[in-house]
């Protein structure tokens, strides 16, 4: 498998604003939502996204990769989103939770990130705010959003083998995605955070996830992952805004002021990105959020990079160097519920390492499906 030179990590720490982990979009604000008087139990609503940039530039020396098209819609249509208003709240101490937990979602680096000015408060190890992934402060529809997960907790984590609570699940991206340390579960900003995700949640019917929660699966490909071809994909369609080095372009310290940010677009790799054991550091779960939300304009109905594209940008971006987390051998107790994409040991089955981190999956997954036991036992 060819192996993409590491470049050099540049300065780097990363604020995102839905500055998102793959590309800036507009801050949160309310006229990106509607403005119920009280969460309903209706359909949640999508918030307007920019024009599509231009089609990424064929790769020189490769065939054409196969046109981008809408990734898989398990109900067929898109809901329209209508998400509730945390500024419609009244200023008393309910609206104020609410949206001291929006900030906290959308400003994280600044409140409880390396850039928090007291220390003792900085909770996030690297520069992304948790809209980094979870875009829009949670309320896009298909990028991972929070609105419609308060119903769906405590639910089973195959990764500690275990039902966790949704305070537990918020640690876990503490832990990872943004490479800190957890929260206090009964501290004041896990309170916010938990009051804004119930807030938003409020159309959603408990135990029923909305439509549009997570990222639509793709179909996986028949052959590796290719870093080479996605070095020269990130080149000509994500090096505009992340940098050729993958660093991102930080604001100005007058401009991180006034946003709560730290970077215009943030860093995809090195020392201010995700770490190793983050839920982004799997190819096969990157490609689908790739795909449904990049390069800035995308959508699900309107992909701007084809499904081989979105594979192969990401296994290169997963190649480069990033912060890595201790006891990641401890994952997945129960190794048959360990993803096939989990680039890290001990890894299940009789394939070698580099099939985990770049793929062919589905032989993979075949073996795990007939060999639970054996997989299971793996050590």
């Amino acid at each position: 498998m060819p192996t993409p030179v590491l470049p050099a990590v540049l300065v780097g720490i990363f604020l995102i604003g839905v500055p998102l982990l793959f590309a800036s979009r507009p801050d949160w604000s309310p006229a990106n939502t509607v403005t119920p008087p009280m969460p309903s139990r209706g359909a949640v609503a999508q918030t307007p996204s920019a024009p599509p940039p231009a089609a990424p530039a064929q790769q020189v020396g490769q065939a054409p990769a196969p046109a981008a098209s809408p990734a898989t819609d398990p109900t067929g249509t898109a809901a329209v989103w209508q998400v509730p208003d945390p500024d419609a709240l009244p200023d008393d101490v309910f609206g104020r939770t609410v949206r001291r937990g929006r900030n906290l979602i959308a400003k994280t680096s600044s409140l409880i990130g390396p850039d928090a000015a007291d220390p003792t408060m900085r909770y996030a190890g690297n520069g992304l705010d948790c809209q980094s992934c979870h875009l829009q402060a949670g309320t896009q529809q298909y990028g991972l959003p929070l609105a419609g997960i308060w119903g769906v907790f405590p639910r089973y984590i195959g990764r500690e083998n275990e039902v966790r609570t949704l305070e537990e699940r918020v640690n876990g991206c503490m832990e990872r995605s943004m490479n800190g340390r957890a929260l206090p579960v009964d501290g004041p900003e896990m309170k916010a955070i938990l009051t804004y995700i119930r807030y938003i949640s409020g159309p959603e019917r408990v135990g029923q996830s909305l439509h549009g929660r997570g990222s639509p699966s793709l179909p996986l490909p028949d052959r590796a992952a290719d870093p080479e071809r996605g070095k020269q994909i990130f080149a000509e369609t994500c090096a505009v805004c992340h940098g050729e080095n993958g660093q991102g372009q930080r604001l100005e310290a007058a401009q991180a002021a006034e946003t709560g940010r730290r970077y215009q677009f943030p860093p995809l790799w090195g020392p201010d990105s995700y770490n190793d054991g983050a839920g982004m550091a799997r190819t096969i779960t990157a490609a689908r959020f790739v795909h449904a939300n990049m390069p800035l304009g995308a959508s699900v109905e309107a992909p701007q990079l084809s499904t081989e594209d979105a594979f192969d940008v990401m296994a290169f971006i997963n190649s480069q160097p990033r912060p890595h987390k201790a006891g990641l051998e401890a994952d997945y107790p129960d190794r048959s519920k360990k993803p096939v994409d989990a680039a890290y040991p001990p890894f299940v089955g009789p394939f070698p390492p580099e099939q985990h981190r770049y793929g062919p999956w589905q032989p993979i997954q075949d073996w795990i499906r007939a060999n639970p036991d054996a997989a299971r036992a793996t050590d």
